[in-house]
C-alpha cells in the first residue's frame, strides 16, 4: 500500500464548536466546510489534518452513528509549560489532568475539546531509568 494521506475524522454532534476550538486554540484552518463535515489543516512542514463529521450523517454505517468516545489526541509541543499558560491560564480551558511530569518520559496535561475528545499536550522529557530501558 502506498499511503498518500492519514488523518483522524472525529464523529461529533458539535461541529461548529469543535471547528472553533481547533482553529482558535490549535492553529488549524478550514479547507472544506459544510454543515455536516469540516476538514481542517494546520499549516507547516509537515502539515497536519483533522476532520469533523456529524455523527448522524448517512455516510457512516448506521450501527456506528454516535459521537466519539474514548479518543485521546496527542499534541507534542516544544514547551508544554508555555502551552499550559496559554490554554489553561489565559484561555480558561479546564484541565482534566493537571500539568505534571511522568516517569515514562513526558511532561504533559490534558484538556477536553467540545466534541469530547481529550487533548494531551506533551513535551518529551528524559524517562526514569526504569522506563528508559523499555525504549527501542
Amino acid at each position: 500500500m502506498r499511503l498518500t494521506g492519514f488523518y483522524p475524522v472525529i464523529c461529533t454532534s458539535a461541529i461548529a464548536e469543535s471547528r472553533d476550538f481547533y482553529t482558535g486554540l490549535f492553529g488549524f484552518e478550514p479547507i472544506f466546510e459544510a454543515d455536516w463535515y469540516v476538514s481542517l489543516r494546520r499549516p507547516g512542514d509537515p502539515a497536519y489534518e483533522l476532520a469533523l463529521l456529524d455523527h448522524t450523517h448517512p455516510t457512516i454505517p448506521e450501527e456506528y452513528r454516535r459521537p466519539v468516545q474514548g479518543l485521546l489526541l496527542n499534541f507534542e509541543v516544544a514547551d508544554v509549560d508555555a502551552e499550559w499558560e496559554r490554554l489553561v491560564a489565559d484561555a480558561g480551558l479546564i484541565p482534566k489532568l493537571p500539568l505534571r511530569s511522568e516517569d515514562f518520559g513526558q511532561r504533559h496535561f490534558i484538556v477536553a475539546a467540545p466534541d469530547g475528545v481529550l487533548i494531551d499536550v506533551i513535551t518529551p522529557i528524559p524517562p526514569s531509568p526504569e522506563f528508559a530501558a523499555q525504549y527501542a
